[in-house]
C-alpha cells in the first residue's frame, strides 16, 4: 500500500532531490497531514533534526494527535525513540543510529529501521558517504530486532524515474516476514501495485506533491475485485468501530471521498452517491482501510443521524452499548428536556461531583454489585465529560494512546487529604 511521506524543514512541508536540493515547499504540515492520513499511516521526517541543524519536535508532537504517524529524523537514542512513542507515534524510524544495543531496548513491532542505499551500498551522513556495508547484509542483521524496514534507493530519490523492483524483491526476501517500505523514484500507481504484490509498501512524496500520481489512484492500485463491475465491498463503521452498513466503492467514489472528506460510495443503481445529500444524514470521512486480501474496504466515518434508509442507526437496527449512551447524553445536553435527571446533573456541578464520589465509594464497598455500580459510575463519568465538552471518542482516544505508551508510571495511590 501507499505510505505518504511528509518531510519537514523549518516548520514547513518540503520535498528534496537527492536529499539536498529543496524542490518544493508544500506549506502547513497539519493541512497536508489532514488529507494524507485518510489512507493510513504517514511517514513524517524531521529533516532539520536528521541534519543536526535544529528540530521540529513541538510541531510533530502536535501532528501525532491528528493522524497515525511513523516518525523519523534525528532519533539517535533510546530516550528519544521512547519519547516519540509515548507522544503518540505509531512507529519510530531509526536510521544510522540503529545498532543491536539500541534496538534491544525498544519494542520491535514499533520500530522501523531505515536503510539508505546507493546501488546496493548503505550510505550515511545525509547520503554523502558510503559505509562499505551491503544493503541486504544490513537487512539480515537487524530483521530480528525490528518490525520493518524503510529502504530508500538514493540514486532514484526525487527524480521520479521509477523504482528498482528487482532490488525491492531481494530486500523483501532478506527481511524474512518483516514489512518492507520502499522509497525512491516511485511515480506511478502501477509501481505501488507491483510493490504491494511483492510484499512491500511504497513511500511516496514528490510524485504526490507534484500531481504525478494521485492519492486515491495510488491507494486503490493494489485492490482487486472478482465482480464483473469491478466494485469493492465496503463496510462502513462509525468512529467507535460499530458497523453501520455495507456499501460499494469504485475508483471514482474513493477519489471523490478523499477529495471532499465525505462518505462517498458507488450505488449499483444510481452511480456515484454521496451519503446524506438528500436525507441530511451526512458523513465526515475519518479514514479508509484496506483488508488483508485487498478486495474490501472499510470506511470510518462520523455519522450524522441514521445510516439506514429506514431511519435506524445501522442497517441491522438500533445499536447498543457505550456509543449509543454517549449519543443519547449528547442529545439530552443539546435539547435540555424538562424533568430530565441528566439535565439536573448538567446544570449542577456540585450534584454531579457528589454523585461521582458516591458511586465510586459504592463500587469499592464490600459486597458491591460490580456490574451495576460500574454502570452507574460510567454513566455519571460520561455526563461529567459531556458537560465539559469531552466525547466518548475523546476518552477512547486517550485510552488507546496510553495502551501504546512505552513508559509506565508507578501505580501508587495518592494520599487523601
Amino acid at each position: 500500500m501507499i505510505v505518504p511521506s511528509l518531510d519537514i524543514v523549518a516548520g514547513s512541508t518540503v520535498q528534496l532531490v537527492g536529499g539536498e536540493e529543496q524542490a518544493l515547499d508544500a506549506g502547513d504540515p497539519a493541512a497536508v497531514l489532514a488529507r494524507l492520513s485518510l489512507v493510513g499511516e504517514v511517514a513524517v521526517v524531521d529533516i532539520d533534526a536528521a541534519r543536526g541543524e535544529g528540530e521540529n519536535t513541538s510541531l510533530i508532537r502536535d501532528l501525532c494527535a491528528l493522524g497515525p504517524l511513523r516518525v523519523g529524523g534525528g532519533i539517535r537514542s533510546v530516550e528519544t525513540a521512547v519519547d516519540w512513542l509515548d507522544h503518540g507515534a505509531e512507529r519510530v524510524i531509526i536510521g544510522t543510529a540503529a545498532d543491536e544495543a539500541l534496538l534491544a531496548e525498544l519494542p520491535p513491532d514499533r520500530v522501523i529501521v531505515a536503510l539508505d542505499a546507493r546501488h546496493g551500498e548503505v550510505v550515511t551522513h545525509g547520503w554523502r558517504r558510503g559505509s562499505g556495508r551491503r544493503l541486504l547484509d544490513s537487512v539480515q542483521r537487524f530483521r530480528d530486532l525490528c518490525g520493518g524496514f524503510l529502504v530508500t534507493f538514493v540514486e532514484r530519490e526525487g527524480l521520479m524515474q521509477g523504482t528498482d523492483l528487482e532490488m525491492a524483491l531481494r530486500v523483501v526476501e532478506a527481511a524474512d516476514g518483516n514489512r518492507v517500505t520502499i522509497a525512491g523514484g516511485i511515480t506511478t500507481a502501477a509501481e505501488v501495485a507491483e510493490l504491494d504484490a511483492l510484499g512491500a509498501d511504497a513511500q511516496v512524496g514528490m510524485a504526490l506533491y507534484t500531481g504525478r500520481i494521485g492519492l486515491a489512484e495510488a491507494f486503490v492500485a493494489p485492490l482487486r475485485s472478482d465482480r464483473g463491475d469491478g466494485l469493492w465491498a465496503t463496510v462502513v463503521v462509525d468512529e467507535l468501530g460499530t458497523a453501520l452498513g455495507l456499501a460499494w466503492s469504485s475508483p471514482e467514489s474513493v477519489s471523490t471521498a478523499l477529495e471532499t472528506g465525505r462518505g462517498v460510495y458507488h450505488s449499483r443503481s444510481r452511480g456515484l452517491w454521496t451519503k446524506g445529500e438528500t436525507s441530511g444524514a451526512t458523513q465526515e470521512l475519518l479514514g479508509i482501510d484496506v483488508d488483508c486480501d485487498r478486495d474490501a474496504l472499510r470506511f470510518r466515518v462520523r455519522q450524522n443521524g441514521p445510516f439506514c434508509h429506514r431511519g435506524t442507526r445501522t442497517c441491522w437496527g438500533a445499536d447498543r452499548g457505550l456509543g449509543r449512551l454517549g449519543r443519547r447524553l449528547e442529545a439530552i445536553a443539546a435539547s435540555r428536556p424538562v424533568g430530565s435527571n441528566t439535565v439536573r446533573l448538567l446544570d449542577s456541578k456540585a450534584l454531579l461531583d457528589a454523585k461521582l464520589i458516591e458511586e465510586a465509594a459504592e463500587l469499592v464497598s464490600p459486597g458491591a454489585d460490580i456490574a451495576a455500580e460500574t454502570a452507574d459510575l460510567v454513566y455519571f463519568a460520561l455526563v461529567k465529560s459531556i458537560a465539559n465538552g469531552v466525547s466518548l471518542e475523546d476518552i477512547i482516544g486517550v485510552l488507546d494512546g496510553r495502551e501504546r505508551q512505552v513508559s509506565r508510571r508507578a501505580m501508587t495511590a495518592k494520599e487523601v487529604e
